[in-house]
């Protein structure tokens, strides 16, 4: 009787250890199936993660792009021929001149006077400042001395305020058109100089025609 009553305690017990053993496996497995689950979150938080800064480093970059490189400028009549023609669509380096000034020969983009409502003028760069510009029988004197121009021009014809000897500020430039017999630039008073700030950018590509695609020089 006792024998069988030990047996009997024993096998309680054992189901007891069993029993506990089994919700102890079963809360194991449940803990350890929540960290696979808390880890391919986890995973997938970062993976995300990466992704998202990748699209916003590329539309970052993008954006620098297209505002310092990639701001569309239409051409106003052909002042300019045969660089630029009329309706010529051309993209605005706008980062160049934080790096450096502008240069002789430059073609830039530029609203006369600073005006905010005016069409965007391009022309090239002549006078550099603190220079004298004098235009006399069609030929460009700087302080004294004649400009030699490796760039196709037109003659000029009306020289207006250039008649005369024309100092140009710490912070001024002298512009013309190539198509010197057909262009408002700095020989006009409503134009005249281009301070430095009002210079939006260098003119570097023509986008649309298609067939006038290219470099501008």
């Amino acid at each position: 009787m006792r024998r069988r009553r030990r047996d009997l305690d024993f096998e309680r017990k054992r189901r007891t250890v069993k029993a506990y053993n089994k919700r102890r496996r079963k809360g194991m497995g449940k803990i350890q199936r929540e960290k696979k689950k808390i880890r391919l979150n986890l995973d997938y938080l970062a993976a995300a993660g990466r992704w998202i800064f990748k699209i916003a480093v590329t539309c970052l970059l993008a954006f620098v792009a297209v505002w310092y490189f990639g701001q569309g400028v239409s051409t106003v009549g052909d002042s300019m021929n045969p660089v630029l023609s009329n309706g010529d669509v051309v993209l605005t380096n706008r980062i160049i001149y934080n790096a450096s000034s502008p240069k002789r020969g430059d073609i830039i983009v530029f609203k006369p006077k600073g005006n905010e409502n005016a069409h965007y003028y391009i022309k090239r760069i002549v006078g550099l400042p603190g220079e004298t510009v004098e235009i006399i029988e069609n030929r460009i004197y700087i302080d004294g001395e004649k400009l030699e121009e490796d760039y196709a021009t037109t003659e000029m014809g009306d020289v207006g305020i250039a008649d005369e000897k024309i100092q140009l500020a710490g912070d001024e430039y002298f512009v013309l058109g190539d198509n010197r017999g057909n262009s408002e630039d700095s020989r006009n008073a409503d134009i005249g100089n281009v301070k430095r700030e009002y210079i939006y950018g260098k003119a570097w590509l023509v986008v649309s025609p298609r067939k006038h695609f290219g470099l501008v020089k």
